[in-house]
């Protein structure tokens, strides 16, 4: 026999077959609605809790609708809340859950929003040309003295005169890139010719016009080597230059096949061509000497 259940109480339990928990009392409603305020969210409770009574069969899917904005469209939600699949209906808790979401939903969407800040670049200055600074005068750097040129000092019983000149044959060979043998033979036949120092010659007045230490008479010889221009060694002007005729004398040397094997008499005299051979070996020692000194 079916129980009807007690009709004096309407919050009995009944039978699952005439229970409609989704008509609610008329007690229960009224509390219901005195507790919450009247907004969007107990609105959707309400409707949570049915209000269709064709509703109330078991095992039909209840619809509840959730309004809520939608990037600012207005646009409503529908969720479908599945009913238990024992055919029963949602809990008073699970109800005020439902309401209390829809409720908190309803106010978050409905809360000021503050528009993102946008990014601006940093706007880079113009540059007017009145602006522009007066371009900076550029102060030429005084140019370094360039180092005077070490005096080596006398050796071998030279004076200060000889040794300077025996510097100048020995700087104009390096120039060359000679080997050493080459300095010491051309130092040792200056020795011999002018004793080391630069001659002009009293037979050709033309000499004494340019700088020199002493005046030969030995025909048209002048400078270091004694040197004659009549016989092709060069312009005056230019024999009466240490260098240049260095240059002569080193380049004639060279010239010669296998003067780095000949004795430095022999080797001078191929050069020189002189009445007196022999003389210029006495010169070697000290010759070595003075070009060991200038090199060091």
């Amino acid at each position: 026999m079916r129980n009807d259940g007690n009709l004096d109480d309407p919050n009995s339990p009944g039978d699952p077959a005439d229970r409609s928990d989704d008509i609610a009392s008329t007690d229960r409603t009224a509390g219901q609605m005195q507790a919450r305020p009247t907004t969007v969210g107990a609105w959707l409770a309400r409707l949570a809790r049915g209000s269709n009574p064709s509703a109330a069969r078991p095992g039909r899917t209840r619809l509840a609708v959730a309004a809520g904005t939608a990037c600012c469209l207005g646009l409503l939600g529908v969720t479908l809340i599945a009913a238990d699949p024992a055919g029963e209906s949602l809990t008073p808790d699970q109800r005020a859950e439902i309401a209390q979401r829809a409720e908190a939903d309803a106010a978050s969407r409905g809360l000021a929003r503050q528009p993102a800040a946008p990014v601006t670049e940093s706007p880079v200055p113009e540059i007017s040309p009145s602006s522009t600074s007066a371009p900076t005068t550029k102060v030429k750097a005084t140019p370094k003295p360039r180092p005077k040129p070490k005096r080596v000092r006398p050796v071998a019983g030279l004076d200060q005169a000889q040794m300077d000149n025996a510097k100048r044959i020995v700087r104009t060979g390096q120039e060359m890139d000679v080997p050493r043998q080459a300095l010491v033979i051309a130092v040792a036949t200056a020795m011999q010719e002018s004793n080391l120092y630069n001659y002009a010659s009293g037979v050709l007045p033309e000499s004494q016009n340019y700088p020199h230490q002493a005046i030969g008479w030995d025909h048209d010889s002048v400078g270091l080597f004694q040197q004659r221009p009549s016989t092709g060694w060069g312009p005056v002007r230019d024999l009466m230059k240490p260098e240049f005729a260095t240059r002569q004398f080193l380049t004639a040397l060279l010239a010669i096949p296998g003067w780095q094997d000949l004795p430095l008499t022999v080797a001078a005299q191929a050069v020189q061509v002189s009445a007196f051979p022999w003389l210029y070996a006495q010169h070697e020692w000290r010759a070595t000497e003075v070009v060991d000194a200038v090199l060091s």
